[in-house]
């Protein structure tokens, strides 16, 4: 066959946990060289639409091969660098970036699932996630079924259909924080030979890595906690390389059978890594949610610090958590590293190294006290995002939890006195000091929730 690139970028790291985690980090991913043998330290960016060919032939072979590179809807040397950087810090056999959180579930999904077939998924999701499933993909024929009880393996079994053809979860649901015994739902879906999907975006690959506990297939928003600057959006698809065809090959057929043409089919190309091979050829460049490779190189970037910023984080929500706990204004706190979370016990077997920094409280006093609060802190940034360096806050209740019933929401946690927090990296004694002040100008009303 002929050499397609002969400057394609090799790395210097591979996937594999010998090295520690903030080592690999920095190091995992990056290429050896740049075009024309340079050497450039930090990941360059290929801010091109397309590749030039050499020649006839290496045109044709790559258009029959799919190496190398020739548009970068299809591959970039910037997005791959960053994409092996998320596989090895995941443990994942491959990764695919897109162009943000819900394209990487979107993308994760219908490279699984088709018309006719069901998702069977946690209660406890994203909204965007809860909107896709219960919205979007019907409309695709692809409808999904909810299990309330998470942490219950007999529920998830007894949902599962004959038409059932992925499980979902978050590692650390949003708002709510509450866990999932990852272990005990992947051992449900791998006897029913269906793999299980883990949206792991709160949690990221330094606190929880849900491959070590059984997931096939982890999703993040990377414009969270990944790039950690609130400048981005991006998304991750991370896959294990674990697909069975033998076990599951019945299931999904598009990715053993051989193509329409009679050429080998996935599984034949790629063993393993066949999902996310026919995600990366098939569903991400056709529905197109391809990432800048501007925004690849912000992700990579951030990437670098995640350890040290994650940890930071996790440490000072634990401190605004234990405070907030304690005053007599809020009703109740949602953080799974307090010893009064119901995952507590899920915490400290599967957030060992920390618990997130993504939580929610209930003020006593309701909506009333929730506004006066919004608008009276100084130091959180009242906006709609995650993962940031700085301190963020929302009212989910009149937000993002708006189209669902009083009923639903309260069946999601969601309660008019409700806050979700996002806690960034400033000093705890700050955040807490702003909460008081917000606080303080507000008489709470013990014993009352409105």
């Amino acid at each position: 066959m002929l050499p397609i690139r002969t400057e394609v970028p090799t790395p210097v790291v591979g996937t594999g946990s010998a090295r520690g985690f903030t080592t690999r980090q920095v190091h995992a991913g990056d290429a050896a060289c740049g075009p024309g043998g340079v050497r450039p330290r930090a990941t360059p960016v290929f801010l091109t639409a397309g590749f030039r060919f050499d020649d006839f032939e290496q045109a044709g072979a790559h258009f029959g091969t799919g190496e190398g590179y020739a548009y970068t809807r299809h591959g970039n040397p910037t997005t791959d660098a960053a994409e092996r950087k998320v596989a090895d810090l995941e443990g994942g056999a491959e990764a695919l970036l897109v162009a943000s959180g819900q394209a990487a579930v979107t993308v994760a999904v219908l490279a699984l699932v088709a018309a006719g077939q069901r998702v069977l998924s946690a209660t406890s999701v994203y909204e965007g996630t809860r909107g896709l499933f219960m919205e979007n993909l019907p409309r695709l024929g692809i409808e999904t079924d909810f299990v309330e009880d998470a942490n219950d393996p007999d529920e998830w079994a007894r949902r599962i259909t004959p038409d059932t053809r992925v499980l979902f979860c978050e590692s650390v649901p949003n708002p709510r924080n509450d866990l999932v015994d990852l272990a005990a739902v992947a051992r449900v879906a791998h006897a029913h030979g269906l793999p299980l999907v883990v949206d792991n975006t709160l949690a990221t690959p330094y606190l929880l890595r849900p491959i070590e506990h059984g997931a096939d297939v982890v999703v993040h928003s990377a414009s969270k906690f990944l790039a950690g600057q609130g400048a981005v959006l991006g998304g991750v698809v991370v896959d294990a390389g674990t697909f069975d065809a033998g076990r599951s090959g019945a299931l999904f057929p598009h990715l053993v059978e051989r193509t329409r043409l009679g050429g080998p089919g996935y599984v034949e190309r790629f063993g393993g890594s066949a999902r996310i091979a026919y995600a990366r050829e098939v569903v991400a460049p056709r529905l197109g949610p391809t990432p800048s490779p501007f925004t690849a190189f912000l992700v990579a970037q951030g990437v670098e610090t995640l350890s040290l910023r994650v940890a930071r984080q996790s440490a000072v929500a634990l401190e605004v958590a234990e405070w907030l706990a304690g005053r007599p204004e809020v009703l109740s706190v949602d953080y799974s590293g307090l010893p009064s979370s119901p995952s507590h016990d899920l915490a400290r077997r599967y957030l060992p190294d920390g618990q997130g920094s993504v939580f929610s409280f209930t003020l006593r006093d309701g909506e009333h006290a929730a506004r006066h609060v919004v608008e009276s802190v100084r130091l959180f940034t009242h906006m709609t995002h995650l993962g940031d360096v700085r301190s963020l806050v929302l009212h989910p209740a009149s937000t993002s939890h708006v189209l669902r019933s009083p009923e639903e929401q309260a069946a999601a946690g969601i309660w008019p006195g409700t806050l979700r927090v996002s806690i960034g990296i400033e000093d705890p004694l700050d955040l807490v000091a702003d909460l008081e002040q917000a606080l303080a100008t507000f008489p709470a009303a013990p014993g009352r929730v409105s």
